[in-house]
């Protein structure tokens, strides 16, 4: 009975010591689920383990793919962190529920208040303008100066949009309405399918071949869009112009993350995030899409600098979320699909 006793101990102090060592290396691991597409994603989480000593596991996929996949996952999710990008997907993850407040001086001193949420819940790591693109063979840029004169009978028929259905026009959207009211948006909404020269685009990309084509001459794309093109097609007669300068200033939206509700090395995740906030990582994370960092302290590539400098909405991105879905309805009414 006694030698029984004794293997019973020996057994389940050998069954804490598996238990406490699987502990133990899960604080030094942590699993992250990314919209942001791999090659994008994998140099940082490389230099992060080179640099710590924790690995990173994860999962790229479409937004609402990952956003389901939490729901449907709970409290057994495997994830800590939820990467994304557009302020409207951020905002979804934390209106559902599936991601909770990080309170971080390191955060909240490197990312400004607009660009993370007001409740801590999600913070952004890079920035894209949605601004204006141009043919500069076909359109002076002096004609140009906000998105709402893109709704003005002057460009008719030389105005190019990609679809509705897409969230970063949703987003821009819904930004407009927060700065200029419902109202006023749908005038210009209707003023830009009225301008329309062709059928939306379903990309950014086809929608600045088409300027370049002359088949319109200027369009609202995602600035890193341009960067990769002009990358590939330097002499293309494109170029940006920056909108709204004397007023709100251009829409901006970002990539961003945040901490899961259900994460199982919550500590762990806080310091990879703030450390994304560092200005080491800030330019890779910029870099690598051709963006700006979020921290307005880190200068952006030399290649995204060479656009110029503009002035930024600083309206909080939370409304991107927010406005959503009156965003949608209104685009539907003004005919934008």
């Amino acid at each position: 009975m006694k030698k029984r006793f004794t293997f019973s101990l020996t057994l389940l102090l050998a069954l804490m010591a598996v238990s406490t060592f699987n502990a133990l290396a899960d604080t030094h691991s942590l699993v992250v689920y990314s919209a942001r597409n791999e090659h994008l994603i994998k140099p940082l989480f490389d230099l992060y383990s080179q640099k710590t000593g924790v690995s990173i596991r994860y999962i790229t996929d479409k937004s609402p793919a990952l956003i389901q996949r939490l729901k449907a996952e709970g409290p057994n999710t495997p994830a800590d962190i939820l990467l994304t990008v557009d302020a409207g997907n951020l905002w979804r993850a934390a209106r559902e529920g599936l991601l909770q407040p990080v309170s971080s001086p390191a955060l909240e001193k490197n990312i400004p208040s607009h660009l993370r949420d007001p409740q801590g819940r999600w913070f952004g790591f890079s920035v894209r303008a949605r601004t204006i693109a141009y043919n500069t063979q076909l359109v002076d840029p002096s004609e140009l100066t906000t998105y709402e004169d893109l709704a003005d009978p002057k460009w008719k028929g030389r105005l190019c949009l990609r679809t509705s259905k897409k969230v970063y026009n949703q987003s821009l959207v819904a930004m407009l309405m927060a700065q200029n009211g419902e109202k006023a948006t749908e005038e210009m909404v209707r003023g830009w399918v009225a301008n329309l020269a062709t059928d939306v685009f379903s990309n950014d990309t086809k929608l600045l071949e088409a300027i370049a084509a002359g088949q319109c001459q200027v369009g609202i794309v995602n600035t890193y869009y341009y960067g990769r093109l002009m990358k590939e097609k330097p002499d293309l007669p494109l170029a940006l112009f920056w909108p709204d300068q004397d007023g709100n200033g251009v829409h901006v939206n970002v990539s961003g993350g945040g901490l899961v509700r259900h994460a199982k090395n919550e500590e762990e995740a806080v310091r990879f995030l703030e450390w994304l906030s560092t200005s080491e990582a800030q330019r890779i994370f910029a870099d690598l899409n051709m963006e700006y960092p979020a921290d307005p302290s880190v200068s952006p590539h030399p290649t995204v600098a060479s656009w110029g400098s503009f002035k930024a909405s600083s309206f909080n991105l939370s409304q991107a979320g927010e406005l959503q879905a009156a965003a949608i309805m209104l685009m539907d009414r003004a005919g934008y699909r």
